[in-house]
């Protein structure tokens, strides 16, 4: 009996660990030409989603990565090459709603407020992707994230039928992906291979916004 239990639980190690590095060879590999860096290079759309973050650390402290891709968005729509900013995050509670915050900050560096849309449901990556598609009605845009993010987001929105291009905003300090944001998003990407692969469905859908 013991030996049955060891080989299924060596089995299914094999397994997921087949899945994970299947699941990051495949989004690394099918995004790299699809990112840009440079906003003269990007093609124009006329949406483009930022993705959120916190505004501040545990530590109470700014977070860079919120700093950033907000710049990264506001500079993208002062160069033209979007019309409309797409602000998906976490509202799942009353006293912390990232897209109010990113809209807070993009309305500081210039942003009008009528061209800013919240979706206030993006709890995850997946979610914010598959309501821009079926509540929000984009089937092409420019996904707004540090690059190792932005990698999945156009992985998801490859798979769920839609054309998109990443901007990168730039990472913290210049610096590459930390050990620890690198095996966190090794996870999220093995389980964004099982919600595409079970056709999951985002938290809450609901009604039609035209944008």
């Amino acid at each position: 009996m013991r030996k049955i239990v060891i080989i299924t639980l060596a089995v299914l190690f094999a397994v997921a660990t087949g899945v994970m590095v299947w699941a990051n060879v495949s989004v690394s590999r099918w995004s790299q030409e699809r990112c840009y860096s440079n906003v003269e290079d990007i093609p124009a759309h006329r949406v483009a989603i930022l993705l959120g973050t916190t505004k501040y650390t545990r530590y109470d402290t700014e977070n860079p990565y919120f700093k950033h891709r907000v710049a990264a968005a506001a500079e993208l729509y002062h160069s033209g090459k979007a019309k409309k900013i797409l602000v998906s995050g976490d509202n799942s509670r009353h006293s912390y709603n990232e897209p109010a915050d990113m809209r807070s900050a993009l309305l500081a560096l210039g942003v009008p407020k009528s061209d800013i849309v919240l979706d206030y449901a993006g709890f995850r990556t997946y979610d914010s992707m598959v309501r821009a598609q079926q509540v929000f009605g984009q089937d092409s845009l420019i996904v707004i994230s540090q690059h190792w993010h932005n990698e999945r987001a156009l992985y998801i929105a490859k798979n769920i039928g839609m054309e998109a291009v990443g901007f990168d905003a730039a990472d913290v300090s210049g610096q590459p992906i930390t050990l620890k944001l690198r095996i966190r998003e090794w996870l999220a990407r093995t389980k964004m291979a099982l919600d595409l692969l079970f056709h999951r469905k985002p938290h809450f859908l609901g009604d039609p916004i035209t944008i």
